[in-house]
């Protein structure tokens, strides 16, 4: 448990990273790590697209106003989708399986941030997973829930101090009591 908490106080939000690519070796496991996420009664209604063409980044770095910039510095972009049809919990199994993901790339030592799409929208009122599924050629039935920047980080960040746990927001036995 010690060293998952070290994982856990050690992985922030990555916005800038270095020109390095991540090895194959790497993504591969990053993919099967984010293949063995949990998910409700194991229906895996998620679906990867992994993006490294700099011009797809750089397209998708501008498909919402706000915070999608990143993507063209990342090495690799992973465009996490939920199948809408098959689960009325896709949102909750793609989420998990994104953390897995920021996890699992803080293991081998990669930054990484987490860029949300559903319910964002673009400067002009457009929704950005509409962009996203246009650039992609992404059916309809699947949401675009977020896209995960991933490269080498060009700067370290400290980690959580865990004098900033907020024990005020554990109760215990009922709301209320500490």
């Amino acid at each position: 448990m010690e060293n998952f908490l070290e994982l856990l106080k050690q992985r922030r939000s990555s916005r800038v990273f270095t020109d390095e690519l991540i090895d194959k070796d790497t993504v591969c496991n990053l993919m099967k790590a984010v293949l063995m996420s949990p998910s409700g009664r194991r229906i895996n209604p998620w679906e990867f697209v992994l993006v490294e063409d700099k011009a797809m980044l750089k397209a998708l770095s501008q498909c919402k106003e706000h915070g999608a910039g990143l993507l063209e510095g990342a090495a690799i972009a992973v465009v996490v989708l939920g199948d809408t049809t098959k689960t009325d919990v896709w949102i909750e199994d793609c989420s998990i399986a994104t953390i897995i993901l920021q996890l699992a790339a803080e293991e081998y030592g990669l930054g990484s941030c987490w860029v949300q799409m559903r319910l964002r929208k673009d400067a002009d009122g457009n929704l950005a997973e509409d962009n996203v599924r246009s650039l992609l050629g992404i059916p309809a039935h699947y949401a675009v829930l977020s896209i995960v920047g991933l490269g080498h980080k060009a700067r370290e960040t400290q980690p959580f101090d865990e004098e900033n746990m907020q024990w005020d927001k554990v109760h215990i036995g009922s709301f209320g009591n500490e």
